[in-house]
């Protein structure tokens, strides 16, 4: 048997001998195999780890001692010690979860929508107006001459969640959410209901603020920095849907940056977080937690059918952007350079697998005063590098309006530099 391994079974207790009463540490510490590593005159931080009763008691031996410090803090909280207050404080911090310390930080800024809108019907029942003055069909349904069936009114309802993110009762939510609305009540976890008021709504973000018409103080919920997150990272939706308040779905950040046209959503421009944090029917409009509770994204849509599972939300930094602009001017500003983009393709007689190709100029737009062309292929903007028609897109919406851009395109396979400025993107 090695030197080594009789001094080890001699600290553990096991070798004839003993400790001799000595702490292991110390014992380490005298032995010159193992003394550059327990160098110390003082227990190392894994003894400082032990409950109380056991610190001190001669003989102990640094098996035991690794084996104990190294039980999960729960546990460890759960071992006898000679303070009921120490055993009862470790006992709770063992059963609350994070989820739960995150969810109290927000959950009272978390409100429920309920909007009402007026839905006039056809006259007829939608039958065509063709068919309505056809004269044998009036005499058969005994529909007086002159006489056309009345429009029918109906009152719809739906509901969606919001969350309260200023001082002022603002509220951020989805804008199909309170599309058409004509009355808006908002529901706070408190029990009590307030009317609110649309402030103003950007279809292609799908972001709307609604501010409380009641008197406050308004709970405000933190808000923190989409940009910082990572793939992987705890991600907590907390919404109303079908109705059942305040509910309380975890998941992971499955993905960043997922463009809405990759999901065939064309009438929206969005990079969106990527969560398996269910979000369901009326969810729409509520937040998307950090694991320290703070605001990271608006929830907005779920994928259904094939692909079940995957929930989306608005990045908060763009939500924050937006949310300013509607309540400072009641709309959003969209920049635009006046191009329709596709896919670089390989049976287009090129070898080039990333890149955006240019399909069609707007007259008079920002393109066409730079003088890009059907055909160039846009490989880069400001030096990064383009992948697709759905980078262009990010650029310009990060660049803003009046903000020159530097394009990098080929034409006719020579590559060149074209300055690109955009313009408002109109209604």
């Amino acid at each position: 048997m090695s030197t080594v391994c009789k001094k080890t079974l001699h600290i553990l207790g096991v070798w004839p001998g003993g400790l001799g009463g000595l702490p292991p540490w110390e014992l380490f510490a005298k032995d010159r195999t193992f003394s550059p590593l327990f160098r110390r005159s003082r227990p190392p931080p894994f003894m400082r780890l032990l409950p109380a009763p056991l610190k001190g008691v001669p003989g102990l031996s640094t098996a035991a001692a690794l084996a104990v410090a190294s039980l999960p803090l729960g546990l460890m909280a759960l071992q006898p010690t000679t303070s009921r207050a120490a055993g009862a404080a470790g006992a709770v911090l063992s059963r609350q979860s994070f989820v739960a310390t995150a969810v109290q930080r927000t959950a009272p800024a978390v409100v429920t929508i309920d909007t009402e809108r007026t839905v006039v019907s056809r006259s007829g029942g939608g039958l065509p107006n063709a068919l309505l003055n056809d004269p044998l069909f009036r005499q058969f349904f005994g529909i007086p001459r002159g006489q056309m069936p009345s429009p029918s009114q109906r009152t719809e309802r739906s509901q969606g969640s919001g969350v309260i993110f200023q001082s002022d009762g603002s509220i951020l939510t989805n804008a199909h959410v309170v599309e058409g609305t004509e009355r808006v009540t908002v529901g706070l976890q408190n029990g009590r209901r307030v009317e609110g008021r649309v402030v103003g709504r950007d279809r292609l973000t799908d972001l709307a603020v609604v501010r409380l018409q009641g008197q406050g103080p308004w709970p405000v919920a933190p808000l923190g920095n989409s940009d910082s997150l990572q793939v992987g990272d705890w991600a907590i939706a907390v919404g109303n849907p079908y109705g059942l308040d305040n509910t309380v779905t975890l998941g992971i950040v499955s993905s960043l940056n997922r463009n809405a046209r990759k999901l065939g959503i064309l009438d929206k421009r969005l990079d969106l977080i990527q969560t398996d944090a269910a979000i369901n029917p009326g969810n729409s409009g509520g937040p998307l937690l950090n694991a320290d509770g703070e605001v990271v994204g608006i929830n907005t849509l779920v994928r259904s059918g094939p692909g079940a599972g995957l929930g989306f939300a608005i990045p908060i930094n763009r939500a924050r952007q937006i949310s300013g602009q509607l309540i400072n001017s009641g709309r959003a500003s969209h920049p635009m350079i006046g191009v329709g983009l596709d896919v670089v393709r390989g049976d287009q007689g090129n070898d080039l697998r990333n890149g955006a190709r240019v399909v069609a100029v707007q007259p008079g737009g920002p393109a066409a005063a730079a003088g890009l062309r059907p055909g160039d292929v846009i490989t880069g903007v400001d030096g990064s590098r383009i992948t697709g028609p759905s980078d262009v897109i990010s650029a310009v919406e990060r660049a803003g309006v009046g903000r020159s851009l530097r394009l990098t395109i080929l034409r006719g396979g020579q590559p060149m530099q074209v300055p690109v400025t955009p313009g408002e993107m109109a209604g």
